[in-house]
């Protein structure tokens, strides 16, 4: 890249003129300020006063700000600016560098943005201690990868300008060549076409939602807003936006007040910030998610922006809740991977709504088209990661083989890491850096045919001391990392699971296309196989229950042995853990575990889980191991409340055990009543909230209905 005289690169005026040219050319830039820490703040104190700093970033701490006037962000806390826009961010890595927190920054920075990045030099990298990495217990890694291989990329990119204030490397800046039109931020073909999209689906038939994925800056937040007020505007009365945080929206709320021909609020805090009433009474108004479901306020269409950011289950209650919908995500990592929620959320919509809708944004709005930060980026998060195309005819059968991501081409690397985010709707840029850095990580690669299918990404675990690990049991201690092994002798009260040594499965992706072979479940044993060689006690994995998932699990040979208080804040759903015993040690313990999550089972759903979903709670009752046979006393009771002689309440104890009978469950999973059976009986929802949820009229109704369902199954249970 052509560059200016050395001496221009300590000027103000000419980086102010830098800028300038970068704006008319619709690009922004990375300024890597390498060496001593305290320099490179001296520099830019000098040099920011010259610069357009409206609305402008500082993630060190905020007695350290080169100069007033910068806003103070947490390194950890870029997210809380999605959807708004910055003119330059300075970004003190020394302080740390999460990385899901500079990527999702990077993309609010507006053409004629510069990104100022202070660091060691790029040699010194991989061995730096970046206090980020105590946070998940990166920190005891001798060497860090995922460092090395960005300061790699930072290095091979001619894009990227290079500073060392403390040894005076002063290079010239770019060249930004003239554009034969200034760039101007405004509407593309692309996102027109999608206003009309929006307006058509807003207006039309029930029933046939329409999903959005779009790269950063390409305008789907705006055309949401834009659309939302001509629909107004047509006679729509009231149209609800919800997203996984408030200040996701802000763009979509500001275009509609532009369309609008509103004024911007007054502040932040003010309440009409997300809410816009026309002059008829007509609204657009944010919900939190939660809000929304629970108030179900009567929108003849719901917007939801940044829509892989929400739990599948809670897209679901929208989905089925609204007469038209439409789901707008962006696309890559840090606002949950929008491509894997992609292709998990069509599930749902083939099955509920097969007359869905997508459309997709690729013009960039806010940038021009090959945006050098923008492609930077790309390459140091992988954003841009694809999963292999089949190559069919190459015969080479199925192959598994242990692989090493850490020092993996990057070709090879781009090609797995796209397989989990393309499996799993929350892969980020920090999930990227832990895979590479854990020195516990464990990983193989299944093949068909030369095309790499499948991947799995694993953690060691446990092995602490007696000591150590009667701490851990009793609450006093909690380590980084160990998951599986802290939470099962913390929750479960044995001391023994963190004396043992795990390996947890972190994620399991096979593509698309060669799932249902069987490929997860061959890297799930040759993983087992690995961990049996090397002496292991057990292996194990924790994850967001689903029927699916937990069917997949159970048929790899793993045991329940856990379900979560609380609902995951990234996936919105409960947590278990499932393991299989290698030794004879884990195979007693997993034995213990899994009775004495079993024995505890039906007293606890109705207190912690009476919210689980009907099939999520009825699939983790049928894992359970069968209880001993009714006694006659049992049946002597559940025959007088099939014969109407018997109160409900009076017999929910014995209907509650009936459950744990073999073939019951199955019965129940296949039957029109089971979603009424469940709640009323092992969730203990009362009459009302059955009636509300529309499992009975009444009642009375519902009463006859259980008491029908329940002779069935002491008649006829399934098998198994």
């Amino acid at each position: 890249m052509n560059r200016d005289d050395t001496g221009s690169s300590t000027s103000g005026a000419a980086w102010a003129d830098l800028q300038e040219k970068l704006r008319r050319a619709g690009q922004r830039r990375m300024v890597l300020l390498e060496g001593d820490r305290s320099a490179a703040l001296s520099w830019l104190q000098r040099i920011l006063p010259a610069l357009e700093r409206n609305t402008a970033l500082w993630s060190g701490p905020r007695a350290d700000a080169p100069v007033a006037g910068l806003t103070t962000v947490k390194a950890d806390a870029g997210r809380r600016w999605l959807g708004q826009e910055v003119s330059l961010v300075v970004w003190d890595g020394w302080q740390g560098n999460p990385p899901d927190s500079m990527a999702a920054l990077s993309g609010t920075v507006r053409a004629g943005g510069l990104w100022f990045w202070l660091m060691p030099p790029l040699d010194g990298w991989t061995t730096f201690a970046d206090p980020d990495y105590r946070r998940t217990g990166l920190d005891s890694a001798p060497e860090h990868p995922f460092a090395g291989r960005m300061a790699k990329v930072l290095a091979e990119d001619p894009a990227v300008i290079r500073l060392n204030p403390g040894a005076g490397v002063w290079p010239g800046l770019p060249v930004v060549a003239e554009p034969p039109v200034d760039f101007v931020p405004g509407t593309t073909e692309q996102q027109q076409a999608l206003v009309t999209a929006l307006v058509r689906i807003g207006q039309g038939r029930r029933r046939r939602p329409l999903v959005v994925t779009a790269d950063r800056g390409r305008g789907k937040s705006a055309a949401l807003g834009i659309a939302a007020i001509a629909l107004l505007r047509a006679g729509r009365r009231h149209i609800a936006v919800t997203a996984p945080a408030a200040g996701a929206v802000a763009t979509l709320f500001a275009h509609a007040r532009q369309a609008a021909g509103l004024a911007e609020p007054g502040s932040t805090g003010d309440t009409a910030v997300n809410e816009v009433i026309l002059a008829d009474g007509a609204s657009l108004r944010y919900y939190p998610p939660d809000v929304l479901v629970q108030q179900r306020p009567p929108a003849e269409l719901v917007l939801v922006d940044e829509a892989a950011g929400l739990p599948s289950a809670r897209l679901r209650e929208i989905l089925l809740g609204w007469p038209r919908c439409v789901f707008a995500t962006t696309v890559h990592g840090y606002e949950g991977a929008g491509r894997g929620f992609a292709i998990r959320f069509r599930e749902v919509l083939e099955r509920e709504t097969p007359q869905w809708q997508h459309t997709s944004l690729s013009q960039p709005i806010r940038w021009a088209e090959h945006d050098p930060l923008e492609r930077l980026t790309a390459r140091l998060f992988l954003l841009h990661a694809q999963t292999a195309v089949p190559v069919h005819g190459r015969g080479q059968g199925v192959q598994v083989e242990r692989w090493d991501p850490a020092s993996a081409p990057e070709s090879e690397l781009a090609q797995a890491f796209g397989l989990l985010v393309d499996a799993h709707y929350r892969t980020t840029p920090g999930d990227l850096r832990q895979w590479l850095d854990d020195p516990g990580a464990m990983s193989w690669r299944v093949f068909c045919d030369g095309t790499l299918a499948g991947v799995l990404w694993a953690s060691r675990e446990g092995g602490l001391s007696s000591a150590l690990a009667r701490q851990v049991m009793l609450g006093k201690r909690r380590l980084r990392g160990h998951l599986l092994a802290q939470t099962l002798a913390n929750h479960s009260g044995f001391d023994a699971a963190a004396c043992l040594q795990w390996l947890r499965v972190v994620r399991v992706a096979v593509n698309d296309r060669y799932r249902r072979r069987g490929l997860g479940a061959l890297l799930v044993a040759h993983a087992r196989q690995v961990a049996a060689a090397e002496s292991l006690d057990g292996i194990g994995t924790s994850y967001g229950a689903s029927p699916d998932l937990l069917a997949f699990w159970q048929r790899c040979g793993f045991q329940l042995v856990r379900c979560g208080l609380h609902r995951e804040t990234s996936s919105g759903e409960y947590a278990v853990q499932m393991v299989r015993g290698i030794s004879p040690a884990a195979g007693e313990l997993v034995n213990r575990l899994r009775q004495r999550f079993a024995d505890h089972w039906l007293t606890l759903l109705p207190l912690l889980w009476r919210d689980l979903p009907v099939e999520v709670a009825l699939a983790l009752t049928r894992l359970l191991p069968a209880a001993a046979p009714l006694s006659g006393d049992d049946l002597r009771d559940l025959a007088s409340f099939t014969e109407g002689f018997r109160g409900f309440e009076l017999t929910v104890p014995v209907l509650r055990l009936l459950a744990r009978q073999p073939g019951v469950v199955a019965r129940l999973q296949s039957s029109p009543g089971g979603e009424l059976w469940c709640r009323a009986v092992l969730q203990g929802w009362n009459w009302a909230e059955l009636q509300a949820g529309t499992l009975c009229a009444g009642r009375r109704d519902g009463d006859s209905r259980l008491r029908a369902l329940t002779a069935e199954l002491r008649h006829h249970p399934a098998s198994g």
